[in-house]
């Protein structure tokens, strides 16, 4: 467990980075996006479009119910991943909580990969979209 938790941190450090500081609904939405984006990419070659589909499927659904008002983009998600109208519901939420959400999102998303196909490949699957690279900066921060 201790594994998780320590995947849960590297999460949230990389949705902050990825939201940047004086983070706006917008920004928020974006960085969860991309996220997803950047998760799903990792794991098509893997379990294929149709298996990242179904995972963010089933971790929406075991996040709404943290965030009831959430609920109706699961119900408007049918046979893919609909990342406008997850994007929509985020935009008319505060920037806390659709950080909050998307914090639940991912980690639910990481967790369920975890139980599929084990802690040590996911870890390796995924690190990448963790770990910020030098072009991955936000755009409102100024390099000296």
């Amino acid at each position: 467990m201790s594994t998780l938790s320590e995947e849960s941190r590297r999460i949230v450090a990389s949705l902050a980075h990825r939201v940047g500081p004086n983070a706006d609904i917008e920004k928020v939405a974006h960085a969860i996006i991309s996220t997803l984006q950047d998760m799903g990419a990792a794991l098509t070659g893997i379990i294929g479009q149709q298996g990242v589909a179904a995972l963010y499927r089933r971790s929406l659904h075991l996040s709404t119910s943290t965030h009831p008002r959430l609920a109706s983009t699961y119900d408007s998600v049918q046979g893919s991943m609909d990342l406008t109208a997850l994007s929509s519901v985020l935009a008319e939420q505060s920037e806390t909580d659709a950080l909050f959400f998307g914090e639940v999102l991912l980690t639910t998303y990481y967790e369920l990969l975890t139980t599929l196909i084990g802690p040590s490949l996911t870890a390796r699957l995924l690190s990448s979209v963790w770990e910020p690279s030098l072009s991955d900066t936000p755009s409102q921060e100024n390099s000296p």
